[in-house]
């Protein structure tokens, strides 16, 4: 279940807390590719399938930036501010891609509040974003998102 909140100002004093976890997703080839399109990296272990086979992983893999780019997707079913009129995506102080996502896959991610503070005539907020694989034991991305939000 997702966190929600009235007003920026009511994220106020919760670090430590986790807002919540988002739904399944699969990740699949067709998404892969629009990303490789989108982004000019084609590498082989991320959209030739027979090659792929030949790999440790067996498969093709996510490109581990398009695992970072779910984030906004995933978060958004973490947690909810009724009353925000503007959030701007400020930056990550830290990301790790730690497993590889293969193409097939499922994952979900869980928010976790490490700061959120007044800044800039708003708030700050720190989240540690994880991004899970299902069955796997190591997550496929962890990173701490900034994001400054406006009432």
């Amino acid at each position: 279940m997702a966190a929600v909140f009235e007003t920026p100002n009511d994220m106020l004093g919760t670090e430590g807390q986790t807002l919540g976890t988002s739904e399944w997703m699969e990740i699949d080839q067709d998404r892969v590719n629009m990303f490789a399109d989108a982004t000019g990296d084609h590498q082989w272990i991320h959209v030739n399938k027979e090659m792929a086979e030949q790999s440790p992983f067996g498969t093709t893999i996510a490109h581990g930036f398009l695992t970072l780019s779910l984030l906004p997707m995933l978060m958004k079913e973490t947690y909810t501010i009724n009353k925000v009129a503007m959030g701007i995506n400020y930056g990550c102080n830290k990301v790790r891609f730690i497993n590889p996502v293969k193409v097939g896959s499922r994952v979900r991610g869980t928010s976790e509040v490490v700061s959120v503070e007044e800044a800039g005539g708003g708030i700050q907020l720190v989240v540690k974003a994880t991004i899970e694989i299902e069955g796997e034991e190591k997550p496929a991305c962890v990173a701490e998102t900034v994001t400054r939000l406006f009432g």
